[in-house]
């Protein structure tokens, strides 16, 4: 097992990977809590497959366990289930010092961790994700949140867990899409902070979509060692942590257009950061070679690069519903070079269309 520590002070934590620690989660929380009543969220398809072993090991460890099922896709971010895990809480009487655990992807982290900062003003939430996407990045940094119609993420605070404990055995029976778009995220991290890391994915692609245990666990333990340092610096997204949107702007409008129902959130990155990528060749801000290099990475890792079935007018719309819209300015995070990033706004309106332009066409 290795244990990577994010330090935030009073609201510190650690990040645990490895394999078969799902059958050891009630030894890890025993001594970071003191209630005794806990929460699992999770999905069907989670909980059918990873479920029992979770709480078994709670109820082994003393815990009294309700287990609550949402639904699969972005769907379950909604106000309608959340009102319905607070009513779950306040039928069962759960208290302040008890725990909310989520077992599953980013859905599942995002709404439980809401579930938690908001219920009788925040209890004890534990991250167990069980997806790529949920390892290397939402399950680490203690963004929580859920989705308005208008836009994705609307709705949400920031609160750390307790715990993260990321089991690399449940990648085993994760679909090829799904694994497919988590290398998303993970590829973000290397033209964010890490260009050794860009082409130790480059160099290791096939072997990591194989699944080979090694080469997962590095990217695992590379990921979130990037984050925890970004995080660390920057908590509630003052400055720093904003470099963490790249690609997310434009695939944040995807997801939202298409009502998050044909894409995955890591494809709908993928798409944003191509056209991050346009954007920025466009500027003279990097060179062609390395939209060349990005666009090849994500594609031979089986991401979309385009949305040819979108208008540019419906994506451009969208954007103006974009969290991260400042001052009347919709912000960009675009790539200097491999391993550099800027957040930008106020850009000129003709390269934005340019480039929203381009990910709309057939090719990309």
């Amino acid at each position: 097992m290795i244990s990577l520590p994010l330090n935030l002070g009073p609201s510190s934590y650690e990040i645990l990977l490895g394999q078969g620690l799902l059958g050891d989660l009630g030894k890890f929380l025993q001594p970071l809590v003191t209630g005794r009543q806990i929460l699992v969220v999770s999905n069907p398809t989670v909980a059918e497959l990873y479920g029992q072993p979770v709480v078994d090991s709670l109820a082994q460890a003393g815990f009294q366990v309700v287990t609550v099922l949402v639904p699969d896709g972005e769907e379950a971010k909604s106000l309608t289930v959340a009102g319905s895990l607070y009513d779950r809480l306040v039928e069962a009487q759960f208290a302040r010092d008890s725990v909310v655990v989520a077992l599953g992807g980013g859905v599942v982290g995002d709404l439980a961790g809401f579930i938690a900062a908001t219920y009788q003003r925040g209890v004890n939430f534990v991250q167990v994700p069980t997806t790529l996407l949920a390892q290397v990045d939402s399950s680490v940094g203690g963004k929580v949140a859920i989705n308005h119609q208008r836009g994705k993420n609307l709705i949400g605070a920031f609160y750390q867990p307790r715990l993260v404990v990321a089991d690399l055995n449940t990648l085993n029976t994760l679909p090829p899409r799904e694994l497919q778009a988590g290398l998303a995220e993970v590829i973000k991290y290397g033209v964010i902070w890490d260009e050794d890391f860009f082409i130790f994915l480059e160099d290791h692609l096939p072997a990591i979509l194989n699944k080979r245990p090694a080469e997962l666990l590095e990217v695992v333990r590379r990921s979130c060692a990037i984050k925890a340092q970004v995080v660390e610096r920057d908590e509630r997204e003052h400055g720093l942590r904003a470099i963490l949107n790249f690609g997310h702007t434009v695939g944040h409008a995807v997801e939202t257009v298409t009502g998050y129902q044909k894409y995955r959130h890591g494809e709908a990155v993928a798409v944003g950061m191509a056209a991050a990528a346009y954007l920025a060749e466009d500027l003279g801000r990097w060179s062609s070679k390395e939209t060349t290099r990005l666009i090849g990475l994500l594609r031979r890792t089986g991401l979309p690069t385009a949305v040819p079935e979108l208008e540019p007018a419906v994506l451009r719309r969208a954007l103006e519903h974009d969290k991260k819209i400042a001052s009347g300015q919709i912000r960009f995070v675009l790539p200097h070079h491999l391993g550099r990033v800027e957040v930008v706004g106020g850009l000129p309106e003709a390269a934005l269309m340019a480039a929203l332009t381009r990910v709309c066409s057939v090719v990309g």
